[in-house]
């Protein structure tokens, strides 16, 4: 496996363009949130230097989407196996910048590696329809054309995964990609720009992929404000991306919201506890609970919520909390100190509303960011459950039948992911019914996270209305166009309009 030395890297890749060596440069500090000691101190971008990049990504779309899309394809197939290449060394910077174990970031460069492969294998299905016209000697069909350079704005939750599902598809579409990652995670998105470069030497075209780095609001909005970035994909906080939304729909641009979550599952009289407890824990304490996928409320049917309850303590004290790089820790801390004052806020909220604390409920009292995953029993109108705040917090409450679970779990502003665990045909179908669940995502019989990257991934109200990764995806990067050739020697028109000139 090759390494490299990533501040020797950092400094060659972006002295120019990120101002790493000018006077007047914004330094974004990079923070390990296990021990919180300072990693590096990142250059943030400046006016000029964004002004660079929108410039470059234009000129580079210019020559790019000229290049056939299986050509296109052959790129990507390289930057796939460079992935492959570096997967240990990235995962260990996702766990080092951003708490996440081990194992869950070599998954997350996997779930790379695998939107790249689909793109390889989407460059030569970018079908169009053919249609049959109603007029005589009339030809009628539909292509889709590469749309523009996009521009993608990732959280620090997944810091690889999501920049991925945009760009890969996008490029293979034909679009070039200005990446503005959080400024939580800087580090690894730019050793991930450093391999995408010696990749890309190999293309005659340029500046297919570019990485921003800046937190600065003005600056932020100086890219969202763009006009040549035709889509704009965001994923973070439902209030962010209804400002990002609304700037960009005032210049008719497009949106690519992946917004926020609170995701419930159920658990009915039926179900196999054996699949749907470890499901739950790690729907619950995955990435410290601070996935968009999340599980927030448990709804578990009355006869049920003893056995749910004595099975889920009995699972969250085997949970070993630690170091993210340490084989047998379960779960890492949370991104920043910010996170824990969320928590220790949520947990005071909790006790005063009069929630039950079965377990958790405090901070480790160590260096870093570390919280206890925390279960609470409430009553279905808490207060509480309509909020989706991102903390390691789960509240369990009862249902008496499927039809008032279902209504809770709709109740929330959100609809990204939900579940179902049950033994009964019924009540899935009812589930996945169009009174069942009103989200974009709905399991049966396994949890709300991990969604494979075949299907399309996103979420309705709240949650943004955005899809991203799999199945036709791809249609959001791409710009449909509508052809008709006559290829006969008269000028019928369409409805048997009649339109003579002598």
């Amino acid at each position: 496996m090759k390494s490299f030395n990533l501040q020797e890297k950092m400094k060659g890749v972006y002295s120019d363009a990120l101002g790493w060596q000018g006077d007047d440069a914004d330094f974004i500090s990079v923070t390990n949130p296990s021990d919180g000691t300072e990693i590096a101190r990142v250059a943030s971008a400046s006016h000029d230097s964004i002004e660079s990049f929108i410039s470059q990504a234009q000129s580079g779309f210019n020559v790019w989407s000229t290049i056939p899309a299986p050509k296109r394809g052959e790129m990507i197939r390289l930057l796939a196996n460079a992935f492959r290449e570096h997967k240990e060394d990235l995962a260990n910077l996702i766990s080092l910048e951003m708490g996440k174990i081990k194992a869950e970031s070599l998954g997350e460069v996997q779930e790379m590696i695998d939107i790249a492969d689909f793109a390889v294998t989407l460059s030569r299905q970018l079908y169009g329809l053919t249609m049959t016209s109603e007029r005589l000697q009339h030809r009628m069909y539909e292509q889709w054309l590469p749309l523009s350079p996009v521009l993608v704005i990732t959280a620090f939750n997944f810091p690889v995964a999501v920049w991925a599902w945009n760009a890969m598809i996008a490029a293979v579409c034909g679009n070039t990609v200005i990446w503005k990652p959080s400024g939580k995670t800087p580090l690894v998105a730019i050793a991930i720009q450093h391999i995408v470069n010696e990749v890309m030497k190999t293309s005659d075209a340029k500046n297919v992929f570019s990485l921003c780095i800046t937190e600065n609001k003005a600056l932020l909005q100086q890219l969202v404000d763009s006009p040549i970035f035709r889509l704009v994909s965001f994923t973070g906080s439902t209030p962010v991306g209804k400002v990002i939304a609304e700037r960009v729909a005032k210049r008719l641009g497009r949106s690519l919201l992946e917004l926020g979550g609170n995701n419930a599952v159920i658990v009915d009289d039926s179900a196999n506890l054996n699949l749907a407890i470890p499901a739950i824990v790690f729907g619950a304490v995955g990435t410290a609970g601070q996935r968009c996928t999340s599980i927030r409320r448990l709804i578990v049917h009355h006869t049920k919520m003893d056995a749910v309850k004595a099975k889920l303590l009995a699972a969250y004290q085997q949970i070993k909390i630690g170091d993210p790089l340490q084989a047998d820790v379960l779960m890492g801390p949370l991104i920043d100190a910010q996170a824990v004052a969320l928590y220790q806020q949520t947990i005071q909220d909790i006790m005063r509303l009069g929630g039950k604390i079965l377990c958790g409920g405090h901070t480790l009292k160590q260096a870093g960011n570390f919280v206890m995953p925390t279960l609470v029993e409430v009553k279905p109108d808490f207060p509480l459950l309509l909020e989706e705040r991102f903390v390691p917090i789960v509240y369990v409450l009862p249902y008496q039948d499927l039809t008032q679970a279902i209504a809770l779990q709709n109740a929330a502003h959100h609809g990204l992911s939900s579940a179902l665990f049950t033994n009964r045909l019924r009540d899935a179908e009812q589930f996945l019914s169009s009174q069942g669940s009103d989200c974009g995502i709905a399991n049966i019989n396994i949890g709300p996270s991990g969604a494979e990257i075949g299907g399309a991934f996103g979420g309705e109200k709240d949650t943004g209305g955005g899809r991203e990764a799999g199945s036709d995806a791809w249609k959001a990067y791409m710009r449909r166009q509508t052809v008709t050739v006559n290829w006969g020697d008269t000028l019928p028109l369409a409805q048997g309009i009649r339109f003579d000139i002598s």
